[in-house]
């Protein structure tokens, strides 16, 4: 394809990443907002990120699956509808738990999106030139993360709006996306015959990351950790997960493919997606939170906050891109990204409720570089491993465990915060001569309904907690970086498909030839289309 070409079909999958995005930070500084007025709790919040990222995790493979099946274009405008359905949904919640099930069927469409984007992009692209391609895909991260906290910040501190537009807004932008991607996305469809999606594998996937993330979310608050809910969670969950991998190892088409997770720079990417994963978005999660029941900021405030973290995944995104593309070399990228991931969630650890906003902004800059490394090259550095055929599989495998670390992260890191809240809020209270049963009545995160006294010692409760979660998010990304050190150095390739040898031994689907004759075929027809 020409680069012109390229750029067009590049243009629908931008929008349709950038629809995706911001509907997750839109709702970011607004979530304090939208539970308290729905009266939810602290543990309803968690879960509100929680229940879409749980959603995504478990359809990421599926999706993968289906685009090396399918049609890539089909699959990605479907996946846009189930997106929209969910936010039209959510937008209309009455309850917290309304949302939270609102929130995990739109999830589904948010799975679908993520994936297929990057799975459509390595159809076009040879991994050598997609570093600087890349830093296209940085900038509409940035975008919308810079713009959708903002943008949700007017939102919800717009009386004639009201939070639930956080939720209806995106549809319009959607509805673009699925024009434009109809006129301008047009990749060959490769159809294989006898093809089985493995639905028993991905349900038990979810099934059991589901049991882990519900029991992480109520032990030591519902019932103790060492007790017989805990036993019985914890227990059924690993043998679901157990099975899981059985039916993964025996399955004609899993949907996370064994043979790829083994091989070792997509086994260490993986590694490095979950540490990552699990650091950013449980981290990150709470920075909005953090600004407005911690320090005291609107949502629009809060929004702006956070510009310079997402002005570190853009300018590094770009740069790193351009120069992954120019020196054909990941490695070192990855590594430097890592070390400094973890240097600002370092930071971050030292947050308390009056921390100067200039070291909170140079601490979320690094963390915004760390991020901006290494999301996106970690998914290329798997490509670059493996044929066109397998694409989808290995790229939908990396943003799997990536959601899966994300959902962990946010779900545990959320227990943690909690437990903390409650641990100090209680401190203060007894200190403050309030009867410490007074830390239930706050937990609903509605400050508003609270005497100004209380309403102070809450915000320091959450100020001095949050410093907490960053340190843990900081522990968490040193196993990204063992994971980068790890990794062999490889030169990108600069061919869509990969050469097989010969001599490998058979073992694929019919009709796919081990030296690599479809590959150069899927090439020449890329470019014909």
């Amino acid at each position: 394809m020409t680069h012109r070409q390229i750029m067009e079909a590049l243009s629908g999958l931008l929008l349709v990443l950038f629809v995706a995005m911001a509907s997750s930070t839109i709702v970011s500084t607004a979530l304090p907002r939208i539970i308290g007025a729905l009266d939810g709790s602290q543990t309803q919040y968690t879960w509100v990120v929680t229940a879409s990222l749980l959603t995504a995790t478990a359809s990421t493979p599926i999706w993968g699956k289906l685009a090396d099946l399918y049609s890539k274009k089909l699959l990605v405008q479907i996946s846009i509808v189930v997106f929209v359905l969910g936010s039209m949904v959510a937008g209309m919640s009455q309850t917290a738990g309304q949302l939270i099930a609102a929130r995990a069927f739109q999830g589904l469409g948010m799975g679908g999106v993520q994936a297929l984007v990057q799975i459509a992009i390595a159809a076009m692209i040879p991994p050598r030139e997609r570093g600087r391609y890349n830093g296209y895909l940085g900038g509409v991260m940035a975008v919308a993360t810079v713009g959708g906290p903002l943008l949700g910040g007017l939102i919800v501190d717009t009386s004639w709006l009201g939070w639930r537009w956080c939720f209806y807004i995106g549809v319009p932008i959607a509805v673009i996306a699925l024009v434009v991607l109809q006129k301008t996305l047009n990749l060959a469809v490769i159809k294989r015959e006898n093809v089985k999606v493995d639905y028993v594998g991905a349900t038990l996937i979810a099934l059991g990351v589901s049991t882990l993330l519900v029991w992480v979310s109520f032990v030591d608050s519902s019932f103790a950790w060492l007790s017989w809910q805990t036993y019985a969670m914890v227990g059924a969950g690993l043998a679901i997960l157990a099975l899981a991998v059985r039916v993964e190892t025996r399955v004609a088409e899993p949907v996370v493919p064994i043979q790829i997770v083994k091989q070792p720079t997509t086994a260490l990417s993986i590694i490095a997606s979950l540490a990552v994963g699990m650091a950013m978005f449980g981290g990150s999660v709470f920075l909005g939170q953090y600004f407005q029941i911690g320090r005291g900021y609107s949502p629009t405030e809060a929004g702006l906050l956070t510009i310079p973290m997402m002005a570190g995944v853009l300018v590094s995104s770009t740069v790193a891109g351009r120069l992954i593309s120019i020196s054909g070399r990941i490695k070192p990228y990855l590594v430097a990204g890592t070390l400094i991931l973890v240097g600002g969630f370092a930071g971050l650890s030292l947050l308390d409720h009056d921390t100067s906003l200039w070291y909170v902004g140079g601490a979320m800059a690094l963390v915004g570089i760390g991020v901006g490394m290494t999301m996106q090259n970690l998914v290329l550095a798997v490509q670059n491993t493996v044929a066109l055929k397998d694409i989808g599989a290995a790229s939908s495998t990396v943003a799997f465990f990536r959601s899966l670390g994300g959902t962990i992260g946010v779900s545990v890191l959320g227990a943690v915060l909690a437990h903390r809240v409650t641990d100090n809020l209680t401190h203060e209270l007894a200190a403050a001569g309030v009867p410490a049963s007074g830390a239930s009545a706050s937990s609903t995160l509605n400050l508003s309904a609270l005497p100004a006294a209380i309403q102070h010692l809450v915000r320091v409760a959450y100020g001095d907690a949050t410093g907490h979660i960053f340190l843990i998010s900081a522990a968490i990304a040193v196993v990204g970086v063992i994971a980068a050190l790890l990794m062999k150095p490889t030169a990108l390739r600069s061919t869509v498909d990969a050469v097989q040898p010969t001599e490998e031994p058979a073992g694929d689907s019919p009709g796919v030839a081990r030296d690599g004759s479809r590959g150069r075929a899927e090439d020449l027809a890329l470019t014909e289309s």
